[in-house]
């Protein structure tokens, strides 16, 4: 809910007690520091749930291309798309995807962001795919910014096994996951549920997989064909859906008969330049607790702007500032199975919070596409100050 004139007190990295400020100040000590808020708006920091973080280069030629006309499955023909990109995060040092990744981490705490939800996948090689995952234990063992690790090596079948989808899904069962969950640098794991990227029964196999390697599931579903990844997602017993663009209500109903959170990505439909986005509506009509995230990458989405995503998601999608502010906090933090240590303002989870220049949480989506943290703290710790210009 609405605190106003609140406070949070914060001891050694968590929240212990938060509420009006005439309750808060009553457990004060003299030694206790004050941050006067100066009647700003005072948040948990934004979970975002999907992104892809760690990358070489980028792709603003493609950018080009599609305001000129040319569609993804157009780019992705001629040697654009994923693949373009793999190619060159193949070339990277680790260290150099590591400087651009931290770049990438600055502008997610300027966003106000204070978890992420990391995915491999612009490696699809062993080795490739482990250095990206190093990348993102470096980021989170860094403490500024929290990062939770996906392996989605089943994000695309790599060059040297094109037209052989089934033969890469055997080494990525056979041999990159099981690595990837063994050097424990993966929480999850994800497929990218297509018929022309993985048809389901492939899918499904690669879940099973990874099911027994002990990672929780998340899956790219319904971009781009209805219900496809939906009802994959639903057998598989996925913790998350994720884009949803074309689902239908059948295939809602089969994530929600399976509890699969279904986790909305509006910055990759208008950075695509498509009309259809996710029925967030039906969705919460039906009482599943949506989750909305950026889907930072350099192709479809390369923003790290959750107020962009939250003004999409109620001018776009309908829902309104309480449901979109929501979705990108407390349900995201439970689809990353952290809803008891992040998400919230309450009592003994990590003080993650953020002061915004703003008086009313309804300017986030209002005002759009301006950065609206002034301060970050993670773990109680300031990592971000607008005033402090770092």
């Amino acid at each position: 809910g609405i605190v106003a004139d609140g406070a949070v007190l914060v001891r050694a990295g968590r929240i212990a007690a938060a509420g009006p400020r005439r309750t808060i100040e009553r457990c004060l000590s003299s030694s206790t520091a004050i941050v006067d808020a100066g009647g700003r708006l005072v948040m948990p920091g934004f979970v975002d749930a999907h992104t892809h973080p760690v990358f070489a280069g980028n792709r603003a030629d493609e950018f080009e291309a599609r305001a000129e006309g040319a569609s993804y499955a157009e780019i992705a023909g001629r040697g654009g798309g994923i693949l373009s990109t793999v190619r060159k995060t193949r070339a990277a040092a680790e260290d150099t995807l590591f400087q651009s990744a931290s770049r990438y981490a600055e502008w997610f705490l300027r966003a106000g962001t204070t978890t992420v939800e990391a995915k491999s996948g612009y490696g699809l090689s062993l080795d490739a795919e482990l250095k990206i995952l190093r990348v993102i234990a470096r980021l989170n063992a860094a403490g500024r910014l929290r990062c939770v690790p996906t392996f989605l090596g089943a994000h695309e079948t790599p060059d040297e096994y094109r037209g052989r989808t089934e033969d890469y899904a055997e080494a990525l069962i056979g041999q990159m996951l099981p690595e990837a969950a063994r050097q424990r640098l993966a929480e999850y794991c994800d497929v990218f549920c297509e018929p022309g990227v993985f048809p389901a029964a492939l899918a499904l196999r690669i879940a099973r997989a990874a099911r027994a390697a002990g990672l929780a599931l998340r899956i790219h579903a319904d971009q781009f064909t209805p219900d496809y990844g939906s009802l994959a997602a639903a057998e598989a017993g996925a913790v998350t859906a994720d884009h949803l663009e074309m689902t239908t209500p059948a295939g809602l109903h089969a994530l929600l008969e399976a509890g699969v959170q279904p986790v909305l990505l509006p910055a990759s439909v208008y950075t695509l330049g498509s009309a259809r986005y996710p029925a967030a509506r039906h969705m919460i009509e039906l009482g599943m607790p949506v989750v909305l995230a950026t889907d930072f990458n350099p192709g479809s989405s390369p923003t790290a702007s959750m107020a962009m995503v939250l003004s999409l998601a109620c001018t776009q999608m309908k829902m309104t500032p309480a449901e979109a502010i929501t979705a990108a906090t407390i349900n995201a933090a439970h689809s990353l199975g952290r809803g008891g240590e992040i998400g919230s303002l309450e009592p003994g989870k990590a003080a993650d919070f953020v002061i915004h220049d703003a008086e009313d949480y309804r300017e986030l989506p209002y005002f759009f596409g301006r950065e609206t943290a002034a301060a970050v703290y993670f773990g109680g710790e300031l990592v971000f100050s607008r005033q402090a210009g770092h």
